[in-house]
């Protein structure tokens, strides 16, 4: 006997095409109702800076909304996690006598450092120079050397160092300018870690630039014709430097940078960059005539830092510093065992100091006492070489978690 199947509604009738025509009809009907397919997530958003996270540590964190409203939250402060790293390339930048009122203050002639790139990097609020006049400062930087008679008045005769011995820090004792043979740099060190530097000096009449031993400088004042100046420029008062052909090659006139910023394997590990007299803020009214101080040079910095910021060594695994020698006149810091105190003192005054880096948070300041000492013992951690000098005191601190926040 035929019985009609009663079929509910809703529910799907099979055809009687065999078990392949079926399982086909059945999937068709299941994509059918899901729907189209959802849009991938959006990538980690790049941090303040413009630096690109490292695909280490460039994950975000997923785990709820709550998470996700403190990780925009961070951000808008400038404490948004940061790609861990080392910096491999560093760029200096030492302008001249400036305390830390007039570049930093509110009423600030120099905008563009102490406005956009503020924004950019870490604020060192108490970092000093360590010494009047300039010379003391910038050798302080590459080599650790402590200040002495003739490095303080700014070695307008280049003589010889007569040492009389070390201290327990490992510097010379003595008076003079240009150091021996035998003393140490930072650059001496890169170069025998098969790492690269360059001092780019703007308008060094050549490569190398320097007085004859014993004889006076003639380029301790700007002319109308040349503002190249030779205490600005560290590396000519070291013998292992002068006696080198390295120094030919490496210690070059400032416009050999644009080329080498072109690509990673080009720029150097440390890059060492010296305006003119002009262009540093040093002369009021500079030598050609034109307007100087701190407005020129931060107009100077405006065309020259950029392409430091955008160039691949930079984004890759960079850090720029941006400080002055020292500040005005006899001005100097806090003395005395003082926790405020860095190693290697403050006679230099308050000049502060400027960090950008693709692993540094943008927009923050550090309250820690730092001075020149501290830079180039930072950079010797960065690249495990041992401390220079005063460099290597136990007390000096170098960029810590204040600067690097490699928070996840």
């Amino acid at each position: 006997m035929n019985r009609r199947s009663v079929r509910p509604a809703g529910v799907l009738r099979l055809p009687a095409r065999g078990l392949p025509a079926v399982l086909a009809l059945l999937v068709a009907s299941l994509v059918a109702c899901q729907g189209p397919t959802p849009p991938p997530a959006p990538q980690t958003a790049t941090p303040a800076g413009g630096a690109t996270p490292s695909s280490s540590a460039s994950a975000t964190s997923t785990a709820g909304a709550g998470s996700t409203a403190q990780t925009k939250g961070a951000a808008q402060q400038g404490d948004a996690a940061k790609p861990a790293g080392t910096p491999r390339h560093i760029f200096v930048i030492n302008l001249e006598n400036k305390g830390y009122g007039d570049t930093w203050g509110d009423n600030s002639p120099a905008p563009y450092l102490s406005g956009t790139l503020r924004k950019k990097g870490v604020l060192l609020k108490n970092y000093y120079g360590i010494a009047h006049n300039s010379l003391p400062n910038y050798l302080a930087q590459i080599s650790g050397q402590r200040p002495n008679d003739s490095t303080e008045l700014d070695c307008h005769t280049y003589t010889e160092f007569n040492a009389t011995g070390t201290d327990a820090d490992g510097t010379l004792q003595g008076d003079g300018c240009v150091y021996p043979e035998d003393t140490q740099t930072v650059a001496g060190q890169l170069a025998a870690q098969g790492k690269t530097w360059k001092g780019y000096m703007e308008d060094m009449p050549r490569p190398c630039e320097h007085p004859v031993l014993g004889e006076a400088d003639n380029h301790v004042k700007a002319t109308p014709e040349e503002q190249y100046s030779t205490h600005h420029n560290p590396f000519v008062y070291f013998r292992s430097i002068t006696s080198s052909p390295d120094c030919a090659r490496n210690v070059v006139d400032l416009s050999a940078l644009k080329d080498d910023l072109k690509s990673v394997d080009t720029t150097p590990n440390l890059a060492y960059i010296t305006p003119n007299l002009c262009h540093d803020g040093h002369d009021g009214t500079c030598a050609d005539g034109s307007e100087g101080g701190l407005g020129t040079a931060d107009s100077w910095l405006r065309e020259q830092v950029p392409a430091i910021l955008s160039a691949p060594a930079f984004k890759q695994d960079g850090m720029l510093v941006i400080t002055f020698d020292e500040a005005e006149g006899d001005a100097s810091g806090p003395s005395g065992s003082d926790a405020g105190v860095p190693a290697g003192g403050t006679a230099g005054g308050r000049v502060g100091a400027l960090v950008l880096s693709p692993f540094a948070a943008a927009g923050t300041s550090s309250d820690r006492p730092y001075n020149h000492y501290s830079l180039l013992a930072t950079i010797e951690d960065f690249f495990h070489l041992p401390r220079l000098g005063l460099a290597g005191d136990p007390g000096v601190r170098t960029f810590g978690d204040d600067v690097y926040r490699n928070e996840s």
